[in-house]
């Protein structure tokens, strides 16, 4: 028996009025729903994850199935898919939640194992009023919840619920209350808040910085030709300290100088041996966890790539991926242009090749 993290990205977003449904809309270089799924996988926490979409959509080992015209109707398509499956419990999550936390989900899976429903909740910070036809009533908010996702069941008592179940709910625990069930709330975090209408979004903006990368290297004999990542066949190859890889190296910098970080010579100076022969590849590592650990995105990157040979045009496609992989970005937030130097200098000679690259991030 195992969990199962199933995500809701179904809705056709009413209240949101735009012609993009919100789960699609692009945070931080992946759409809404991504970041949720992302944390999903990330905690290692599900031996299944279900995404629930009338989009397609298409992950590696992961179940897409089409939602249903409600909320409701999406959970319990969910539900009947996984009814053979094995499935101990589920945690039933909105996509328009991008801010789900690991912590969150520990907590969740910890009294899961005391609970057959547990329900994160916010406590109200502003007085709440309650409307009865023409009287408007005061409510103790110290006693009212405002419920967030994931909300985690016991599997078949969930779908036993929802099997008898005729009515609209906006939740599940809306149904565990209808049933006189029993739920343990626990304290949610405010990180965990919905997109609802556009005007949500003012919650997710963000500081854009920009950075300029440059690099020069001259080609020698006997050595490998390193492009972005990809290994080149070319009669020669680059001369530094690492590799040589002029456009890592421009990313690199390009990445540094929009977080207000120094160069790459700082981190990887040239006159210490353990660094000689380095991969460009591995100077990048430590660049891009510190851009996650301090929160900063990459919105795009648009590189130029000055040399007479090799070819651009014949070489693109595969740097482009190799730099997707590489920075764990789309594809199409990658840039790659051809300059020669009208065979002008050492560039136009074919001793050199140099790369300038311009880094958008977002924090």
């Amino acid at each position: 028996m195992s969990d199962c993290f199933i995500l809701l990205s179904a809705g056709k977003s009413k209240r949101f009025k735009s012609k993009l449904n919100k789960q699609f809309l692009s945070y931080k270089n992946k759409p809404l729903f991504e970041h949720s799924l992302k944390t999903a996988l990330d905690s290692k926490l599900f031996k299944k994850i279900l995404i629930v979409s009338n989009k397609k959509v298409s992950y590696k080992n992961i179940d897409v199935i089409k939602g249903g015209k409600e909320r409701h109707n999406s959970t319990q398509n969910a539900l009947n898919f996984l009814k053979n499956k094995k499935i101990k419990n589920v945690f039933i999550h909105d996509a328009a939640r991008p801010n789900l936390s690991i912590n969150l989900l520990k907590k969740l899976k910890k009294e899961l194992k005391n609970n057959n429903a547990v329900v994160p909740y916010l406590k109200s910070e502003n007085s709440v009023k309650y409307k009865i036809k023409n009287k408007i009533n005061n409510l103790d908010r110290n006693k009212v919840l405002l419920t967030q996702t994931p909300q985690c069941f016991n599997f078949q008592e969930l779908f036993n619920l929802y099997k008898s179940n005729k009515e609209k709910i906006t939740d599940e625990a809306s149904l565990y209350l209808r049933n006189n069930r029993k739920i343990k709330f626990i304290l949610g975090d405010k990180k965990n808040f919905k997109i609802t209408t556009i005007e949500d979004l003012n919650y997710l903006k963000s500081e854009t910085y920009f950075g300029i990368g440059f690099d020069v290297h001259r080609l020698i004999k006997n050595k490998k030709l390193f492009l972005g990542g990809v290994k080149i066949p070319f009669h020669s190859g680059l001369k530094g300290h690492s590799d040589g890889d002029v456009i890592l190296h421009s990313i690199i910098d390009g990445l540094l100088g929009a977080m207000r970080k120094s160069d790459i010579g700082t981190l990887f100076p040239s006159n210490l041996n353990r660094f000689k022969n380095i991969r460009s590849k591995n100077m990048l590592e430590p660049v891009l966890k510190f851009l996650k650990n301090n929160n900063f995105s990459i919105n795009n990157i648009d590189i130029n790539l000055i040399c007479e040979n090799p070819k651009v045009s014949k070489i693109r496609n595969k740097i482009i991926k190799s730099l997707s992989n590489l920075l764990s970005i789309n594809k199409n937030l990658i840039n790659l242009k051809g300059k020669t130097v009208e065979k002008l200098g050492i560039i136009g000679k074919e001793q050199a090749i140099a790369c300038e690259v311009i880094c958008s991030v977002s924090k």
